[in-house]
């Protein structure tokens, strides 16, 4: 009897969640469309008599003061430091989800998204190398070509919608998240020129306050808030990138509540932050990032050695290093195929690794902004080109790979 209640129960949590990720991916569709959209609008508005429209908008300071603690920043940086980080705690809440209850509870699965980062890091890396080894200063972007965008890759399945197993959408959503870990990494000892340690030692503090609400089962989602936020100034003040506090904190957030009645925090959590997220979000930060302005740009600029190697590391380097490294662990039995997964589908979503956006422009930014080299090179022209190529190319083959669900009765 009771083994039958345990088999009950099991169904119904996995008929839960199950019907949790059919929710949400009709909006991550919708919220695909939407990113897409205004990514355009910001291209036609840097191209336009707009322009200096455009970027009075972005540069239009925004500060918040409390007391001695002051935050001034302009709208750009508040969105891509700020808004990204509820994005990432969005992400992290559900990765969390699926270590403990779904796709990545097998050590398997696990492995697979962690050696994909690896190879999807070191390949493109290398190619940048090779076309930039002669030049010291065009040498400091080598890691702009190994960041993946999880936001326009996950955009870009969403238009597939049911097309694409959602085995496949979970690992790509891991492997993005292990892969902005790594650029993080990559930031905090080749970029990150001033470390506060004062506000690390903050942002440890914020940690074993979450450890201890956690292991005390704590369900109140807004203490855990609370702590999130100040845990994110810390990090913003460190000069380690503030969107890491977003997966630290989803780290910590229950995935069950001490009251039997109560719903699940984490899923709670989940739940409110959806529509904002894909709705609002992630179109504002398409808008604010994707004005790249093509005039006055020659073969010269196009053929640099700087924004080749980026469009030639994230559309090639990208997809060589990820499938490689992945198909070497599948057959060497240390990882396995996402569910429903073909080799060709894993091909395609493998190309799409090589949509790198919000990271590579921020590396971009941080390698090149005191040598002054992006006054003459637009570096978003290698990231736009690969960026456009892997998407377009995995869209492709995706739809190839894959076959419309079948219309439920």
């Amino acid at each position: 009897m009771a083994r039958l209640e345990m088999q009950t129960t099991g169904a119904i949590m996995t008929s839960a969640t199950d019907s949790f990720i059919r929710r949400f991916l009709k909006q991550e569709a919708a919220g695909g469309i939407l990113l897409v959209l205004f990514a355009v609008l910001a291209i036609a508005a840097a191209n336009s008599p707009l322009y200096a429209l455009y970027r009075r908008l972005l540069e239009m300071p925004l500060e918040v003061q409390v007391g001695s603690l002051e935050i001034a920043k302009p709208l750009l940086l508040w969105v891509n430091d700020g808004l990204m980080a509820i994005f990432f705690l969005l992400v992290g809440l559900e990765l969390k989800r699926e270590f403990l209850q779904g796709e990545l509870s097998s050590r398997k699965k696990v492995v697979l998204p962690g050696l994909g980062a690896l190879g999807g890091m070191l390949i493109p890396a290398a190619i940048y190398i090779i076309f930039n080894a002669r030049d010291p200063i065009a040498l400091q972007g080598w890691a702009i070509p190994a960041a993946t965008d999880i936001a326009f890759a996950l955009g870009v399945l969403a238009l597939l919608g049911s097309r694409v197993p959602v085995g496949l959408k979970i690992f790509l959503t891991s492997l993005a998240i292990f892969d902005d870990i790594g650029a993080i990494i990559i930031i905090a000892f080749f970029y990150t020129s001033k470390i506060s340690f004062a506000a690390l030692i903050v942002t440890g503090a914020c940690l074993l306050v979450l450890f201890v609400l956690n292991r005390r089962g704590i369900a109140q989602k807004s203490i855990y808030l609370t702590i999130g936020v100040i845990m994110w100034i810390a990090l913003l003040k460190s000069g380690v990138h503030a969107t890491l506090a977003g997966i630290l904190l989803a780290i910590f957030i229950p995935i069950k509540s001490t009251a039997p009645s109560e719903s699940s925090p984490l899923q709670s959590l989940e739940h409110d932050l959806h529509g904002a997220v894909a709705f609002i979000i992630m179109p504002l930060f398409a808008f604010c990032n994707s004005g790249i302005r093509f005039s006055g740009m020659g073969w010269e600029q196009v053929a640099h050695p700087i924004p080749l190697g980026i469009a030639l590391g994230l559309f090639f380097g990208k997809q060589l290093g990820v499938f490689v490294f992945c198909w070497l662990g599948i057959k060497w039995g240390v990882a396995e195929l996402p569910t429903r997964a073909t080799w060709l589908s894993f091909y395609g979503t493998a190309i799409l690794c090589g949509i790198g956006f919000t990271m590579s422009l921020f590396i971009g930014s941080l390698a090149f902004e005191e040598t002054g080299a992006n006054l003459l090179i637009d570096e978003r022209l290698g990231i736009l080109a690969g960026s456009l190529a892997s998407g377009l190319y995995g869209y492709w083959i995706l739809r190839l790979a894959t076959k419309p669900a079948a219309p439920s009765s």
